[in-house]
Protein backbone atom coordinates (compact mmCIF):
# COMPACT_ATOMS: atom_id res chain seq x y z
CA UNK A 1 0.00 0.00 0.00
CA UNK A 2 1.53 3.36 -1.01
CA UNK A 3 2.79 5.53 1.93
CA UNK A 4 3.12 8.63 -1.25
CA UNK A 5 0.72 11.98 -1.51
CA UNK A 6 1.34 12.19 -4.64
CA UNK A 7 -1.16 8.58 -5.07
CA UNK A 8 -3.88 10.99 -4.41
CA UNK A 9 -3.16 13.78 -6.57
CA UNK A 10 -5.57 14.94 -9.53
CA UNK A 11 -5.48 17.93 -12.16
CA UNK A 12 -8.61 20.06 -11.32
CA UNK A 13 -9.48 22.91 -13.94
CA UNK A 14 -9.57 26.34 -12.04
CA UNK A 15 -13.23 26.60 -13.85
CA UNK A 16 -14.63 23.46 -12.09
CA UNK A 17 -14.18 25.21 -8.30
CA UNK A 18 -17.54 26.26 -7.28
CA UNK A 19 -17.44 29.92 -5.68
CA UNK A 20 -21.32 29.91 -4.75
CA UNK A 21 -23.48 27.40 -4.17
CA UNK A 22 -26.34 25.63 -6.29
CA UNK A 23 -29.78 27.44 -5.96
CA UNK A 24 -31.76 26.34 -5.13
CA UNK A 25 -29.50 23.84 -2.84
CA UNK A 26 -30.73 20.44 -3.73
CA UNK A 27 -30.60 21.25 -7.32
CA UNK A 28 -27.10 20.66 -6.71
CA UNK A 29 -25.74 17.74 -9.41
CA UNK A 30 -25.25 14.53 -7.46
CA UNK A 31 -22.87 12.06 -8.63
CA UNK A 32 -24.15 8.19 -7.72
CA UNK A 33 -21.16 6.00 -7.12
CA UNK A 34 -22.13 2.71 -6.63
CA UNK A 35 -19.79 -0.01 -5.58
CA UNK A 36 -19.75 -1.37 -9.09
CA UNK A 37 -21.19 -0.96 -11.98
CA UNK A 38 -21.79 2.70 -14.43
CA UNK A 39 -21.74 5.60 -12.17
CA UNK A 40 -25.47 7.97 -12.55
CA UNK A 41 -25.85 11.25 -12.84
CA UNK A 42 -28.34 12.94 -10.85
CA UNK A 43 -29.10 15.78 -8.48
CA UNK A 44 -29.43 16.23 -4.79
CA UNK A 45 -32.42 16.00 -4.84
CA UNK A 46 -33.10 12.53 -6.58
CA UNK A 47 -31.71 11.63 -2.71
CA UNK A 48 -34.93 9.92 -1.32
CA UNK A 49 -35.23 7.84 -4.86
CA UNK A 50 -31.18 6.16 -3.98
CA UNK A 51 -32.64 4.96 -0.25
CA UNK A 52 -34.21 2.59 1.12
CA UNK A 53 -37.25 3.16 3.59
CA UNK A 54 -35.44 2.01 7.16
CA UNK A 55 -32.30 3.63 6.32
CA UNK A 56 -30.66 6.41 8.58
CA UNK A 57 -29.11 9.29 7.67
CA UNK A 58 -26.53 10.71 10.23
CA UNK A 59 -26.11 14.65 9.68
CA UNK A 60 -23.69 16.94 11.46
CA UNK A 61 -25.82 19.58 13.18
CA UNK A 62 -22.54 21.86 14.14
CA UNK A 63 -22.67 25.66 13.43
CA UNK A 64 -20.01 27.77 12.04
CA UNK A 65 -18.89 30.55 14.43
CA UNK A 66 -16.79 33.97 13.32
CA UNK A 67 -13.49 32.47 13.88
CA UNK A 68 -10.69 34.62 11.87
CA UNK A 69 -9.73 37.50 13.82
CA UNK A 70 -6.66 40.24 13.87
CA UNK A 71 -5.21 40.63 17.08
CA UNK A 72 -2.64 43.12 18.13
CA UNK A 73 0.58 42.31 20.66
CA UNK A 74 2.28 46.17 20.86
CA UNK A 75 2.20 47.45 17.73
CA UNK A 76 2.48 43.88 16.00
CA UNK A 77 -0.69 42.51 14.00
CA UNK A 78 -1.39 38.87 14.46
CA UNK A 79 -3.48 36.92 12.08
CA UNK A 80 -5.72 33.98 14.37
CA UNK A 81 -7.99 31.28 13.28
CA UNK A 82 -9.48 29.70 16.39
CA UNK A 83 -9.65 26.28 15.79
CA UNK A 84 -11.42 24.46 19.04
CA UNK A 85 -12.19 25.00 22.39
CA UNK A 86 -10.53 22.82 25.28
CA UNK A 87 -11.71 21.65 28.48
CA UNK A 88 -10.46 23.94 30.81
CA UNK A 89 -12.18 27.05 28.77
CA UNK A 90 -9.26 28.01 26.60
CA UNK A 91 -9.26 28.00 22.85
CA UNK A 92 -6.57 26.15 20.57
CA UNK A 93 -5.61 28.29 17.49
CA UNK A 94 -3.99 28.67 14.64
CA UNK A 95 -1.24 32.28 14.80
CA UNK A 96 -0.09 33.74 11.44
CA UNK A 97 3.49 35.04 13.04
CA UNK A 98 3.21 32.77 15.76
CA UNK A 99 6.85 33.39 16.17
CA UNK A 100 6.01 36.90 17.84
CA UNK A 101 4.09 35.39 20.51
CA UNK A 102 5.48 34.56 23.97
CA UNK A 103 3.17 33.18 26.98
CA UNK A 104 2.07 35.45 28.81
CA UNK A 105 1.64 38.09 26.04
CA UNK A 106 -1.88 39.57 25.90
CA UNK A 107 -3.97 40.21 22.70
CA UNK A 108 -6.30 43.25 22.07
CA UNK A 109 -8.73 43.18 19.23
CA UNK A 110 -10.50 47.01 17.57
CA UNK A 111 -13.74 47.88 18.70
CA UNK A 112 -13.93 45.56 21.63
CA UNK A 113 -12.51 45.55 25.34
CA UNK A 114 -11.93 41.56 25.15
CA UNK A 115 -8.38 40.65 25.35
CA UNK A 116 -7.04 37.29 25.20
CA UNK A 117 -3.50 35.53 27.08
CA UNK A 118 -1.74 33.20 25.40
CA UNK A 119 -1.15 30.14 27.52
CA UNK A 120 0.89 28.37 25.31
CA UNK A 121 2.65 28.24 22.05
CA UNK A 122 3.31 24.78 19.69
CA UNK A 123 5.93 24.25 17.15
CA UNK A 124 3.54 24.74 14.09
CA UNK A 125 2.10 27.96 14.09
CA UNK A 126 -0.52 27.25 16.97
CA UNK A 127 -1.56 28.71 20.49
CA UNK A 128 -3.58 28.33 23.03
CA UNK A 129 -5.46 31.56 24.22
CA UNK A 130 -7.88 32.12 27.30
CA UNK A 131 -10.49 35.53 26.46
CA UNK A 132 -11.17 37.54 29.01
CA UNK A 133 -14.59 36.66 28.09
CA UNK A 134 -17.43 34.07 28.50
CA UNK A 135 -20.64 32.93 27.55
CA UNK A 136 -22.56 35.52 25.66
CA UNK A 137 -19.74 38.45 26.41
CA UNK A 138 -17.89 35.84 24.08
CA UNK A 139 -20.05 35.63 21.75
CA UNK A 140 -20.62 39.39 21.09
CA UNK A 141 -17.11 39.46 20.47
CA UNK A 142 -16.92 36.89 18.04
CA UNK A 143 -20.16 38.63 16.15
CA UNK A 144 -18.19 42.23 17.13
CA UNK A 145 -14.83 41.39 15.79
CA UNK A 146 -14.38 38.05 13.94
CA UNK A 147 -14.93 37.04 10.58
CA UNK A 148 -16.29 33.65 8.55
CA UNK A 149 -13.32 31.97 7.70
CA UNK A 150 -14.10 30.88 4.19
CA UNK A 151 -12.17 27.94 2.77
CA UNK A 152 -8.89 29.68 0.63
CA UNK A 153 -9.85 28.74 -2.53
CA UNK A 154 -13.37 30.71 -2.48
CA UNK A 155 -12.00 33.98 -3.57
CA UNK A 156 -13.65 37.05 -1.78
CA UNK A 157 -11.07 39.88 -1.97
CA UNK A 158 -13.21 41.99 0.75
CA UNK A 159 -14.15 39.41 2.83
CA UNK A 160 -17.17 37.14 3.31
CA UNK A 161 -20.14 38.92 2.30
CA UNK A 162 -23.45 39.10 3.74
CA UNK A 163 -24.87 36.42 1.54
CA UNK A 164 -21.60 33.68 2.26
CA UNK A 165 -23.21 33.84 6.20
CA UNK A 166 -25.86 32.93 5.15
CA UNK A 167 -24.51 30.16 2.41
CA UNK A 168 -22.32 28.84 4.57
CA UNK A 169 -24.42 27.40 7.18
CA UNK A 170 -26.44 23.79 7.17
CA UNK A 171 -30.18 23.61 7.89
CA UNK A 172 -29.15 21.46 10.66
CA UNK A 173 -27.02 23.92 12.50
CA UNK A 174 -27.71 23.76 15.71
CA UNK A 175 -24.38 23.63 18.17
CA UNK A 176 -21.83 26.76 17.78
CA UNK A 177 -18.35 26.01 17.62
CA UNK A 178 -16.90 25.01 13.80
CA UNK A 179 -14.43 27.18 12.21
CA UNK A 180 -15.47 25.38 8.99
CA UNK A 181 -18.90 24.01 7.78
CA UNK A 182 -20.15 20.81 7.11
CA UNK A 183 -20.16 20.72 3.18
CA UNK A 184 -22.59 18.26 2.58
CA UNK A 185 -25.04 19.53 4.93
CA UNK A 186 -25.18 22.33 2.68
CA UNK A 187 -27.44 20.54 -0.02
CA UNK A 188 -30.27 20.25 2.39
CA UNK A 189 -33.65 22.13 2.01
CA UNK A 190 -36.89 21.80 3.56
CA UNK A 191 -38.90 20.44 0.85
CA UNK A 192 -35.45 17.37 0.47
CA UNK A 193 -36.11 16.73 4.22
CA UNK A 194 -39.56 16.34 3.65
CA UNK A 195 -39.60 13.77 0.68
CA UNK A 196 -37.02 11.86 2.70
CA UNK A 197 -39.18 11.86 5.57
CA UNK A 198 -42.01 10.70 2.98
CA UNK A 199 -39.68 7.95 1.95
CA UNK A 200 -39.20 6.38 5.23
CA UNK A 201 -35.43 7.75 5.46
CA UNK A 202 -34.72 7.82 9.39
CA UNK A 203 -32.87 11.22 10.12
CA UNK A 204 -30.12 11.66 12.98
CA UNK A 205 -28.17 14.30 14.08
CA UNK A 206 -24.92 14.09 15.89
CA UNK A 207 -21.96 16.61 16.35
CA UNK A 208 -18.64 17.09 15.25
CA UNK A 209 -17.18 20.68 15.10
CA UNK A 210 -14.47 20.88 12.11
CA UNK A 211 -11.28 23.04 13.16
CA UNK A 212 -9.04 24.95 11.45
CA UNK A 213 -6.83 22.12 10.95
CA UNK A 214 -8.87 21.29 8.30
CA UNK A 215 -7.46 24.01 6.09
CA UNK A 216 -4.18 23.01 6.53
CA UNK A 217 -2.33 21.14 3.45
CA UNK A 218 -0.62 18.16 3.83
CA UNK A 219 3.13 19.16 4.40
CA UNK A 220 4.83 15.94 3.94
CA UNK A 221 5.43 13.61 1.13
CA UNK A 222 4.76 10.61 3.23
CA UNK A 223 1.16 9.86 4.42
CA UNK A 224 2.17 8.22 7.62
CA UNK A 225 4.13 11.46 8.74
CA UNK A 226 0.92 13.52 8.36
CA UNK A 227 -0.99 14.16 11.90
CA UNK A 228 -4.20 14.98 12.17
CA UNK A 229 -5.81 17.80 14.06
CA UNK A 230 -7.86 16.86 16.86
CA UNK A 231 -11.86 17.83 16.66
CA UNK A 232 -14.54 18.07 19.24
CA UNK A 233 -17.28 15.60 18.61
CA UNK A 234 -20.64 14.28 20.37
CA UNK A 235 -22.65 11.57 19.95
CA UNK A 236 -25.93 11.40 22.63
CA UNK A 237 -26.77 8.11 24.11
CA UNK A 238 -30.33 8.34 21.91
CA UNK A 239 -28.64 9.00 18.91
CA UNK A 240 -26.52 5.92 19.17
CA UNK A 241 -29.47 3.87 19.81
CA UNK A 242 -31.49 5.18 17.21
CA UNK A 243 -28.09 4.43 14.64
CA UNK A 244 -28.12 0.88 16.64
CA UNK A 245 -31.55 0.03 15.86
CA UNK A 246 -31.80 1.21 12.68
CA UNK A 247 -28.97 -1.08 11.23
CA UNK A 248 -30.30 -4.31 13.32
CA UNK A 249 -33.54 -3.81 11.42
CA UNK A 250 -31.65 -3.66 8.09
CA UNK A 251 -31.24 -0.40 7.90
CA UNK A 252 -28.10 1.36 6.27
CA UNK A 253 -26.71 3.83 7.87
CA UNK A 254 -25.64 6.91 5.56
CA UNK A 255 -23.05 9.58 6.86
CA UNK A 256 -23.79 12.97 5.55
CA UNK A 257 -20.48 14.45 4.74
CA UNK A 258 -16.78 12.92 6.38
CA UNK A 259 -17.22 15.03 9.36
CA UNK A 260 -20.06 12.31 10.61
CA UNK A 261 -18.63 9.42 8.85
CA UNK A 262 -15.41 10.09 11.14
CA UNK A 263 -17.39 10.65 14.50
CA UNK A 264 -19.43 7.50 13.71
CA UNK A 265 -16.26 5.25 12.99
CA UNK A 266 -14.37 6.74 16.14
CA UNK A 267 -17.45 5.66 18.37
CA UNK A 268 -17.62 2.03 16.38
CA UNK A 269 -16.33 -0.98 17.87
CA UNK A 270 -15.06 -4.05 16.59
CA UNK A 271 -19.07 -5.32 15.99
CA UNK A 272 -20.39 -2.15 14.62
CA UNK A 273 -22.08 -1.19 17.44
CA UNK A 274 -22.20 3.02 17.69
CA UNK A 275 -21.68 3.53 21.55
CA UNK A 276 -21.92 7.17 22.98
CA UNK A 277 -19.52 9.86 22.52
CA UNK A 278 -18.28 12.98 23.88
CA UNK A 279 -14.37 14.54 23.58
CA UNK A 280 -12.03 14.51 20.62
CA UNK A 281 -11.18 12.89 17.54
CA UNK A 282 -8.06 13.08 15.87
CA UNK A 283 -8.84 9.63 12.90
CA UNK A 284 -6.98 9.62 9.77
CA UNK A 285 -8.86 7.26 7.86
CA UNK A 286 -6.83 6.41 4.44
CA UNK A 287 -7.15 3.03 2.07
CA UNK A 288 -6.79 0.18 4.25
CA UNK A 289 -9.27 0.93 6.94
CA UNK A 290 -11.66 -1.71 7.51
CA UNK A 291 -15.00 0.32 7.86
CA UNK A 292 -17.54 -0.66 10.81
CA UNK A 293 -20.10 1.77 11.05
CA UNK A 294 -21.24 3.80 7.73
CA UNK A 295 -22.42 2.16 4.61
CA UNK A 296 -22.62 4.69 2.54
CA UNK A 297 -21.75 8.83 2.28
CA UNK A 298 -22.89 11.62 0.68
CA UNK A 299 -20.05 14.09 0.19
CA UNK A 300 -18.74 16.87 -1.46
CA UNK A 301 -15.47 16.26 -4.13
CA UNK A 302 -12.37 17.32 -2.47
CA UNK A 303 -8.77 18.71 -2.97
CA UNK A 304 -6.13 16.75 -4.16
CA UNK A 305 -3.59 15.36 -1.68
CA UNK A 306 -5.86 15.95 0.81
CA UNK A 307 -6.66 13.56 3.54
CA UNK A 308 -10.55 14.14 2.55
CA UNK A 309 -9.75 12.44 -1.16
CA UNK A 310 -7.72 9.79 0.54
CA UNK A 311 -11.12 9.20 3.12
CA UNK A 312 -13.27 8.80 -0.08
CA UNK A 313 -10.77 6.41 -1.74
CA UNK A 314 -10.65 4.36 1.31
CA UNK A 315 -14.55 4.27 1.32
CA UNK A 316 -15.39 4.03 -1.76
CA UNK A 317 -12.21 2.47 -2.99
CA UNK A 318 -8.86 4.00 -4.71
CA UNK A 319 -9.18 3.72 -8.71
CA UNK A 320 -12.99 3.80 -8.77
CA UNK A 321 -12.41 7.16 -7.09
CA UNK A 322 -10.00 8.63 -9.18
CA UNK A 323 -12.50 7.34 -11.97
CA UNK A 324 -15.29 9.26 -10.67
CA UNK A 325 -13.56 12.10 -10.09
CA UNK A 326 -12.39 12.20 -13.45
CA UNK A 327 -15.42 11.46 -15.06
CA UNK A 328 -17.12 14.67 -11.98
CA UNK A 329 -14.45 16.79 -14.11
CA UNK A 330 -15.06 15.80 -17.47
CA UNK A 331 -18.51 16.35 -16.91
CA UNK A 332 -18.65 19.45 -15.21
CA UNK A 333 -18.91 18.57 -11.88
CA UNK A 334 -18.92 21.90 -9.15
CA UNK A 335 -15.97 21.03 -7.07
CA UNK A 336 -15.14 21.89 -3.46
CA UNK A 337 -17.45 23.77 -0.60
CA UNK A 338 -20.10 25.49 -2.62
CA UNK A 339 -20.11 23.17 -5.39
CA UNK A 340 -21.80 19.23 -5.97
CA UNK A 341 -21.97 16.52 -4.36
CA UNK A 342 -21.33 12.46 -4.76
CA UNK A 343 -23.62 9.72 -3.39
CA UNK A 344 -20.43 6.28 -2.67
CA UNK A 345 -21.96 3.00 -1.85
CA UNK A 346 -18.75 1.85 0.33
CA UNK A 347 -16.61 -0.25 -1.68
CA UNK A 348 -13.36 -1.36 0.21
CA UNK A 349 -10.54 -3.50 -0.74
CA UNK A 350 -9.45 -1.57 -3.81
CA UNK A 351 -6.01 0.12 -2.80
CA UNK A 352 -3.45 1.86 -4.47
Amino acid sequence: MTDLVSDFDFTLPPERIADHPARPRDSARLLDVPAEGPFMDRHVRDLPGCLRAGDILVANDTAVIPAQFTAMRGAAKIGITLDRILPDGTWHALARNARRLRVGDTLTFAHTPVTAEVTSRGDAGDVTLRFSAGGAAFDQFLHDAGRLALPPYIARPDGPTEQDRKDYSTIFAQHRGAVAAPTAGLHFTPDLLAALDHAGVIRQTLTLHVGAGTFLPMRSEQISAHQMHAERGTISPHAAERINAARAAGGRVVAVGTTSLRLLESATDEEGRVHPFHGETAIFIRPGYRFRAVDMLLTNFHLPRSTLFMLVCAFGGYHRMKAAYAHAIASGYRFYSYGDACLLHRAEGDLP
